[in-house]
């Protein structure tokens, strides 16, 4: 197994995850919201060799997306990783578990689109993964409110924070959320596929 990157105890890092097929502006974006709104030292994008939920026909190889997220967060605050690749995990929930083994002493966040929050129970063991790490949900359009409707929303509306209190969620033991408050960005992955035919 490659080495992991070594982090110092006590940072604070947001965890995205996503296949990032293609990577865009608006993961840059929302990861900079997150980064302001919730006080982290640093993002690492998680490059998924292949998400469970999605398909694998038009999944450009995993070299080429990783690839394409280094050129894209040049210049910010974003480790473009593929440590499930290295790790050997498939479902998030998993992820998180061998990365908080890994690096007890750092504050994970992880990051969620709107949109991915309304489908959550879709994932696998879902309800383990805010159980584990402490959650923001980034604003998307079209899913902003059906998120804080959803049925994830629902089991752990006792745990939410104002979007005011975001600076406190790294330090929370979970199961703590957000909503966070910004702009939407309407970027889409599907949208610059279908545009560039790849």
């Amino acid at each position: 197994m490659r080495r992991l990157p070594a982090v110092p105890a006590g940072r604070r890092i947001g965890l995205l995850g996503g296949s990032f097929n293609p990577a865009h502006e608006g993961h840059v974006h929302l990861s900079e919201m997150a980064r302001r709104a919730l006080r982290l030292d640093e993002i690492w994008w998680l490059v998924s060799p292949q998400n469970p939920l999605k398909p694998v026909q038009g999944m450009r190889p995993l070299n080429e997306r990783l690839a394409g997220a280094r050129a894209m967060a040049k210049g910010h605050p974003i480790r473009v990783s593929d440590l499930e690749r290295v790790l050997g995990t498939r479902y998030t929930v998993d992820t998180i578990e061998a990365l908080q083994a890994r690096y007890r002493g750092v504050r994970f966040v992880w990051l969620m689109g709107a949109d991915n929050m309304a489908g959550l129970p879709r994932w696998s063991r879902w309800r383990g993964i805010v159980a584990r790490i402490p959650v923001a949900v980034y604003p998307r359009p079209g899913h902003t409110l059906k998120a804080r409707l959803a049925l994830a929303a629902s089991v752990w509306r006792g745990h939410c924070l104002d979007p005011e209190d975001a600076a406190l969620l790294a330090a929370m033991p979970p199961p703590a959320l957000v909503f966070l408050a910004g702009r939407e960005h309407p970027a889409s992955a599907t949208a610059i596929r279908a545009r560039t035919g790849r």
